[in-house]
């Protein structure tokens, strides 16, 4: 018998009661000047209010624990133009001041390594922990962004007859794009390392 297809969701849950919610809202733009912002915007509250003598001695249900956006403006060679940060809500009063610091990031390039060298410059008491953890995401948000764009650039660029083609950025990046895979198979013969017969054809 053929395997059980995997669930479309996840299963029901046991009794339990929501403590906390923590969102986080990703948005890539373009811009008219032809540069692309990346805007991200987390927060975190609760379903019951607690004690928090920096912030006057309360935080209500619903009140945000945390609120911290931040935007960053790339070019489409993903070089980091500005960078701009905002802490409307921390659990200290503090909290605010290292964001002009997230500044720094403008010069670093979305690639591979940028969530380690962000940390080098806006990381440990340099930085806010919750702003940093946005940049793994902003990094994926960029790329999902550009992806378009940038594949039609290099396809405008680049000479068929001349060049050979070139691996692609996202071979080897996640389950569905496994160089083995009837997706790579169909998508990009040439890279595709798996049996002559893949199985089923990937859907799209």
């Amino acid at each position: 018998m053929p395997p059980e297809p995997p669930p479309s969701d996840l299963s029901a849950p046991a009794a339990r009661t929501l403590l906390h919610l923590r969102d986080i809202t990703l948005r890539g733009y373009a811009r008219d000047d032809g540069l692309f912002d990346i805007e991200a915007h987390l927060t975190d509250t609760k379903t019951h209010g607690f004690v928090n003598e920096d912030r006057g001695g309360w935080i209500g249900p619903g009140e945000p624990l945390h609120e911290m956006k931040l935007r960053i403006t790339v070019g489409e060679d993903m070089v980091i133009r500005t960078a701009e940060a905002a802490t409307l809500a921390g659990p200290y009063r503090i909290c605010p001041e290292v964001t002009p610091n997230f500044r720094r990031l403008a010069g670093l390039r979305i690639t591979a390594g940028f969530v380690r060298a962000a940390r080098e410059r806006v990381g440990g008491v340099h930085g806010c922990t919750h702003l940093v953890e946005l940049l793994q995401q902003i990094g994926t948000t960029a790329f999902q962004t550009l992806y378009a764009v940038r594949a039609r650039r290099a396809r405008e660029r680049a000479a068929p007859e001349a060049v050979p083609p070139r691996k692609p950025a996202l071979l080897n990046t996640c389950h569905a794009y496994a160089s083995d895979g009837a997706l790579v198979q169909k998508r990009w013969p040439e890279f595709y390392t798996g049996p002559a017969e893949a199985g089923p054809e990937a859907a799209g």
